[in-house]
């Protein structure tokens, strides 16, 4: 019976399984500084709150300007409707109420009234040469937002030389048109002057300033709170992107050395880690590679003995051919000479019949990884060799029975030719091992969404310590009474490489009746009508 080790099993490499994505110049940077990239660009979105901040403070300053000038107003109509002995008393009363420092000018522009001169001053402007360092930091922060937000920078406040209308603009809008007006400047120290403007119908007018200081706190406190927010997104995303790097990178790197090492043809000394505590796509591919390394190491090793194997296999015929042929120059005698070259001739069919089966065993597996899977009805195709197998006689009145199932039922995905070529190889052999007249029995099944084909004979059998052996290359067990070397001892290795090929797996066992006999039998994934076919390249 011819039998072979298996080789290794193939590994499918599908060279379209994804479309890689486009990374162009990002593709240039580890991943280390890309997760950074990503996630700081995520923080700067953040950071972008200190624009709301600038529009926030200019509302608070808006709601402020017009808040004042709508007070000035009523306190001009209160002046108005008043006796004039009244006026300083209101005037102050409104200074005490508002905290601003009210002035009062006559038609002429002379200043007649000021609250700071009445009572005691309601604010004092600071010099920044006065305060702490904690305000210069404020201020130096207070100035560089503003540059980053392009923020327009009011003017500054100046008490003029000579306190007179003419000095103050709001003054001089405010007598124009006829209309409470105000505007917003800078004192020394930074913080906002609101200063409103009213005319009286009397011809004076009124001035009030205010030096609003909350403003800036209110504004200081939330780009306080903000900074603290994203300082501690910014730690957090900078751990987080460092341990998400950690996570990935460290494993992705060792991966990468060990794929070099095993490039560089120190495979066999290569372990490939398979990180089984992750469940997530790194591990998946670190238990893809280590799997990968394996499958490559068993190719090596079964190269390395199939070489090996080829070897011995070719010295015998080759030493036998040499003797013969060198037999010749010293033998004289006619039937001698026909001998050795009925020897020779002999070796000769054995090396062809040799160096054929070899190259057919090293060329399965690369041509089965390049071939288009079609569905393949085995019981047609076996119904149709068994009829051309009696057409062309069988050896010692061998009897070939075959139940085939029903049609479109043993469906498998492969390739007909080498599929053929497996049948064939077990009915050779089941037919070589059957006595005169014995029945060979072809069984096609399908079960647990596989199909099953059996083979069985009524030979001598194979003893379950042989039954592994004879699937290894140039193991050959004949039936008695076989011309030695008639084959090769790789039908069974070439036929295992098949199936295995076809994903499926061959088995040799004993007959399921009990009687003498061999009964091989291949499984083969069962073919399904959403299959379209399985190409791989």
């Amino acid at each position: 019976m011819q039998s072979t080790p298996s080789m290794a099993p193939a590994t499918d490499s599908p060279k379209n399984d994804c479309v890689p994505l486009s990374v162009r110049w990002s593709g240039r940077l580890s991943l280390t500084p890309r997760i950074l990239a990503v996630n700081v660009f995520a923080l700067a979105l953040l950071a972008g709150g200190f624009f709301y901040l600038d529009s926030y403070r200019t509302r608070i300053v808006d709601d402020r300007l017009e808040q004042s000038a709508r007070e000035l107003k009523l306190l001009a109509i209160g002046l108005e409707n008043a006796p004039a002995d009244r006026h300083n008393a209101l005037i102050a009363a409104y200074s005490r109420q508002t905290g601003d420092r009210v002035r009062r000018y006559a038609p002429g522009g002379g200043l007649i009234a000021d609250s700071f001169t009445m009572d005691a001053p309601r604010y004092r402007l600071r010099s920044p040469s006065e305060e702490e360092w904690q305000r210069h930091v404020a201020r130096f922060l207070d100035k560089a937002v503003d540059k980053i937000v392009s923020a327009d920078r009011p003017p500054d406040f100046e008490e003029p030389t000579v306190d007179r209308a003419d000095a103050w603009p709001e003054l001089l809008l405010a007598r124009k048109s006829g209309r409470p007006q105000a505007l917003n400047r800078y004192a020394p120290d930074r913080t906002f002057m609101i200063s409103a403007a009213a005319p009286v119908r009397d011809g004076s007018s009124l001035l009030a300033t205010e030096n609003a200081r909350d403003i800036t706190r209110i504004v200081r406190a939330e780009r306080l709170r903000l900074g603290m927010v994203l300082a501690v997104a910014v730690l957090a995303s900078v751990l987080l992107s460092l341990f998400l790097a950690r996570t990935i990178v460290r494993p992705l790197q060792g991966l990468a050395r060990a794929a070099v090492r095993v490039r560089l043809g120190r495979a066999r000394e290569v372990t490939v880690p398979r990180l089984p505590e992750r469940r997530d796509e790194i591990g998946m591919l670190a238990r893809a590679l280590s799997d990968m390394s394996l499958a490559l190491r068993q190719r090596i090793d079964a190269t390395d003995a199939f070489a090996a194997d080829v070897s011995h296999e070719l010295k015998n015929p080759i030493a036998s051919l040499r003797s013969a042929l060198d037999a010749l120059d010293r033998v004289d005698r006619p039937d001698q000479r026909e001998q050795l070259m009925a020897i020779a001739q002999d070796d000769v069919r054995r090396l062809d019949r040799l160096v054929t089966d070899i190259a057919e065993a090293s060329r399965v597996d690369a041509e089965l990884s390049r071939t288009r899977f079609e569905p393949i009805d085995l019981g047609l195709l076996i119904e149709k060799m068994v009829i051309a197998r009696e057409a062309r006689g069988v050896p010692r009145s061998v009897r070939l029975a075959f139940a085939r199932p029903r049609k479109d039922v043993a469906v498998v995905l492969g390739e007909e030719g080498r599929l053929i070529r497996v049948l064939d190889n077990l009915i050779d052999n089941a037919i070589s091992f059957s006595p005169e007249g014995g029945l060979v029995r072809i069984i096609a099944t399908v079960a647990d969404d596989q199909v099953l084909v059996s083979v069985e004979d009524e030979g001598p059998g194979v003893p379950p310590s042989e039954r592994e052996h004879i699937f290894r290359r140039f193991h050959s067990v004949r039936p008695e009474g076989e011309t030695f070397g008639k084959h090769s001892g790789l039908g069974l290795a070439i036929a295992r490489s098949i199936v295995e090929g076809h994903q499926g797996k061959i088995a040799i066992g004993d007959r399921e009746d009990a009687q003498n006999g061999a009964r091989f039998v291949v499984r083969l994934p069962m073919a399904v009508a959403r299959d379209p076919g399985i190409v791989s390249e």
